[in-house]
């Protein structure tokens, strides 16, 4: 076990890069998982992560302290811990990992969801639990979303980046126009209410940045405009709030009619 207490520590200061920087992360090929349930997610798939971390106060932890037994670990001073400013309250446990080939070719004919620039962490992450939770395999993210694999995103997937295809830097507007199936995009003018919207076969579903929404150009390339009916005193949803409802509306009609008996 090698304990490590400086700031000035080589070791510590790749962390710290890996921490703050996409393109570091790029270079690298790592990626830092924060948390027990995190680092066991991606051991089920993937196999023993390449460096574990533990924080000191993280020994006092039952779960974390049986996890690590018999494991070799680095050792971290907690203030050094705190100053790696992953997520906002860190578990005490990480791993260094790789994360999983991103270069396999889009599928054009799956389910898919599509996020076009949405760049705050925590709705990336949301947008990617909800998405694996409804079954779908694979998102693509546009140029000006938040990086998929920064530890904050994946802090808030929660373990659902392990249960995708993710590709990022996407080009939205030649996939829709290439995917097998329909395009579905949340608006407002001229959409169908989602519970009268008609479709089938594969969906990829859309899905806009904070504010802005999704583009106009991707609105006019998508086959299907819906609406969510709001009947009550709010005019919009948070865009994880309306991918979870929207998928779901999608799980539930794909249900066996003796699911509802």
């Amino acid at each position: 076990m090698k304990h490590i207490q400086s700031r000035e520590n080589v070791f510590f200061k790749g962390l710290k890069r890996l921490a703050e920087s996409a393109r570091e992360r790029r270079k690298a090929g790592r990626t830092l998982l924060d948390g027990l349930h995190l680092v066991e997610a991606y051991e089920a798939i993937y196999g023993p992560v390449e460096t574990l971390v533990l924080a000191e106060s993280a020994m006092g932890h039952v779960e974390i302290a049986r996890y690590v037994a018999g494991r070799d670990f680095i050792l971290l001073g907690d203030a050094l811990m705190q100053d790696l400013g992953l997520v906002d309250s860190p578990s005490g446990l990480l791993a260094v990992v790789a994360p999983p080939d991103g270069h396999a070719a889009v599928n054009l004919e799956n389910d898919a969801i599509l996020l076009d620039a949405v760049q705050d962490p925590g709705n990336v992450g949301a947008l990617l639990r909800t998405a694996a939770a409804a079954g779908v395999t694979q998102a693509l993210l546009s140029p000006g979303c938040a990086s998929a694999w920064s530890p904050k995103v994946l802090r808030a997937g929660q373990g659902a980046h392990f249960a995708l295809a993710i590709h990022e830097e996407v080009d939205l507007a030649a996939f829709i126009t290439e995917f097998r199936g329909v395009t579905a995009v949340t608006c407002l003018n001229g959409a169908t209410s989602l519970y009268d919207a008609h479709w089938y076969g594969p969906l990829a579903w859309i899905f806009g940045a904070e504010g802005q929404g999704v583009r106009t150009e991707l609105i006019e390339r998508a086959s299907l405009r819906i609406s969510i009916p709001m009947p009550g005193a709010v005019e919009s949803l948070n865009v994880g709030a309306a991918a979870a409802v929207c998928l779901f509306e999608m799980v539930r009609r794909r249900l066996p009619m003796h699911a509802f008996s």
